[in-house]
């Protein structure tokens, strides 16, 4: 029987896209669904460009978002041990708000 356990825990959550939400939103603001998900669609595109300029993007109730500069550094090949340079890069960084780590 541990094997069953442990491979309903082993399972994978569940994948909520973009289409998913706006159904959702839809549904709850009396809605079409293609308008709903046109504003996600262009909510995430400003997003992003907001994002590409170096601002941080805040939504209350969710985090904020921002581009971290990553410094280059020495990292080794797994498969060889070999060193490697990696240069420096820049990546999207999430801050849930305290009230979203509280309820998770």
């Amino acid at each position: 029987m541990a094997k069953k356990d442990s491979a309903k825990k082993a399972a994978a959550p569940a994948t909520i896209t973009l289409k998913h939400l706006a159904a959702d939103i839809a549904e709850r603001q009396d809605l079409s669904k293609k308008h709903a998900e046109a504003v996600l669609t262009e909510m995430v595109d400003l997003i992003a460009k907001h994002l590409k300029k170096g601002d941080r993007v805040r939504i209350v109730g969710l985090g904020i978002l921002q581009v971290r500069k990553r410094a280059a550094r020495t990292g080794r090949n797994p498969a060889t041990g070999e060193a490697i340079h990696i240069k420096a890069s820049r990546k999207v960084a999430f801050r849930p708000v305290k009230e979203l780590k509280e309820a998770i």
